[in-house]
């Protein structure tokens, strides 16, 4: 469970540092304006592909660790389920590659933006379950009252994601806020689960 935490932790650390290396690589893609899917596009495309994969990867070592600690109740099965949901979309994002042309509707783009909307749902929606959950556990009641707060934010970074769909020239700057936003739940709670449960 460490082991896992740890991992969670390194990961998101090389996430963001790929983000910002893809970020500074030709040709210059508009964080404010364009999503960072854009980034999956071009000579060094790559790079952002591989960094989907690391956030698939990190996403399903939190999801690993939590079922390992957590007992099991209905609250946490389905935070379960969403933050799986979340993971899988992490993956097929680098296999489904985003549209950045304007009028190119391609299958791949389309099931893009499907598998990012049903990911982007469901990650709020867990966090905010399996830190109830992680409040409910005895073990893990402290986690959880530390957690709380940051799936409340994730909740509101959701909706500054929402704004960036009405006003398309800051949706690149608003889903970043609410990758971010997502992300630091994962750090809380991935460096809660390296101490033991407070019994």
């Amino acid at each position: 469970m460490r082991s896992l935490a740890w991992l969670t932790v390194a990961g998101i650390g090389v996430y963001v540092l790929l983000d910002v290396i893809a970020q500074t690589l030709p040709p210059h893609y508009s964080p404010i304006r364009q999503p960072e899917s854009d980034l999956a596009v071009g000579p060094y495309g790559w790079i952002m592909t591989v960094n989907f994969v690391v956030r698939g990867l990190l996403s399903t070592a939190i999801l690993v660790a939590l079922i390992g600690v957590l007992a099991p109740s209905r609250r946490a099965s389905i935070g379960f389920i969403l933050l799986g949901v979340w993971a899988a979309g992490a993956f097929l994002l680098a296999a489904f590659p985003t549209d950045v042309a304007r009028g190119v509707h391609t299958g791949h783009g389309e099931a893009h933006l499907a598998i990012a909307a049903i990911a982007f749902i469901s990650i709020p929606i867990a966090e905010s379950l399996l830190s109830g959950a992680l409040c409910d556990d005895p073990n893990w009641s402290r986690l959880g009252e530390r957690a709380a707060p940051f799936s409340r934010l994730a909740v509101a970074g959701f909706l500054v994601l929402l704004i960036g769909i009405v006003l398309p020239r800051i949706g690149g700057l608003t889903e970043r806020i609410f990758l971010a936003t997502a992300l630091l739940w994962f750090l809380v709670v991935a460096l809660g689960l390296r101490h033991a449960p407070a019994t």
